[in-house]
């Protein structure tokens, strides 16, 4: 990928309209990162690119269940040249703006012009795959909800609003023998400006995959509790296996609706058209989940977003669920 040659390619693993995934090699040490690779063709993807860049550099400090950014390279032709938070005042940097405000390419415009993301490799997929490939597992599920809900909270503690949470945004990774979460995707993500509460930052662009968005993102007036919404839509989906299948690209996703007849209905734009709405929590079997459990999905998933817990209460709460808890024995 670069001159030195840092590092190898070894298979495509992922593709969208963003851009391309692939596995990868650091030919020094022969460890696995993966790699993102996007077209700075076009505004709309140079400003995806800027925005999973300037979120993943502002975090001072790494957490467990947040993908890492090893490094971002541009590409200009034949010349890469890595960017960082050094290069925040660089001519890269500034060109970059520029082909997002202009909607120009990057020096020739005959010439290739991608951002690289080189990134840690994880080695059990996303976490929608990851799931509906195993039988349901309360304790599985129990630490997916805890190490979800302590990576949403540090990314608002940081002043970082995701936007588009779902399960197949998230990464799984087998190294430490257990199943660890990333979040990754953050394409969509913003970083607020100024060190107040994240939940103050009002957003007017409704963005986000349509199962997962809160009823006030449809609205386009909302705040960093909509991240929460769409973690109690993934939360309500892993625990009872419910799934719809993707119009475009017909695969199984986790994710709750509202049934419509024969149609079904993102649960935001459910509540949207009807707040009164009452939920039907759990759906399928009453046995599936404890009382407490429902009450945290129910105050997750409140239309009201001042009425619906902020990460850092769900991050104290999700500890204190007895859901997928292994039974202590009694001692005689």
């Amino acid at each position: 990928m670069a001159t030195e040659a840092k590092y190898s390619i070894v298979r495509e693993v992922g593709r969208g309209s963003y851009g391309v995934v692939y596995e990868a090699i650091v030919n020094q040490t022969r460890s696995k990162v993966a790699v993102k690779r996007m077209h700075c063709n076009v505004p709309e993807n140079v400003e995806l690119a800027l925005q999973e860049f300037w979120a993943l550099q502002s975090i001072q400090r790494q957490h467990e269940n947040v993908i890492q950014l090893e490094e971002c390279i541009l590409q200009n032709g034949q010349v890469f040249q890595p960017i960082s938070h050094c290069y925040r005042k660089s001519d890269s940097h500034l060109l970059l703006i520029e082909t997002c405000l202009k909607g120009r390419r990057c020096m020739d415009p005959k010439s290739a012009c991608f951002l690289w993301f080189v990134m840690e490799f994880c080695d059990g997929g996303n976490m929608n795959e990851y799931l509906l490939s195993r039988s349901p597992d309360a304790q599985l599920n129990n630490s997916f909800m805890r190490q979800l809900s302590s990576a949403v909270a540090f990314l608002h503690r940081n002043q970082i609003v995701h936007r588009d949470l779902k399960a197949d945004n998230i990464l799984i990774s087998h190294r430490r023998g257990s199943p660890i979460v990333k979040v990754a995707d953050f394409g969509l993500s913003k970083v607020c400006q100024g060190k107040g509460n994240v939940n103050q930052h009002r957003f007017s662009s409704a963005c986000g995959s349509n199962f997962y968005m809160a009823p006030e993102v449809w609205e386009g007036h909302y705040t960093a509790k909509a991240d929460i919404f769409a973690l109690g839509i993934i939360f309500w989906a892993m625990v009872e296996r419910i799934t719809f299948r993707d119009g475009d690209t017909e695969k199984e996703l986790l994710g709750t609706y509202i049934c419509q007849g024969k149609e079904l209905i993102p649960l935001g734009e459910a509540l949207l058209e009807n707040p009164n709405m009452k939920l039907q929590i759990p759906l399928k079997n009453k046995k599936s989940m404890p009382d407490d459990l429902c009450k945290l999905l129910h105050d997750m998933l409140a239309f009201n977003p001042k009425e619906r817990l902020d990460a850092f209460q769900l991050e104290v709460r999700i500890r204190q669920i007895s859901y997928g808890k292994k039974r202590q024995r009694s001692v005689s």
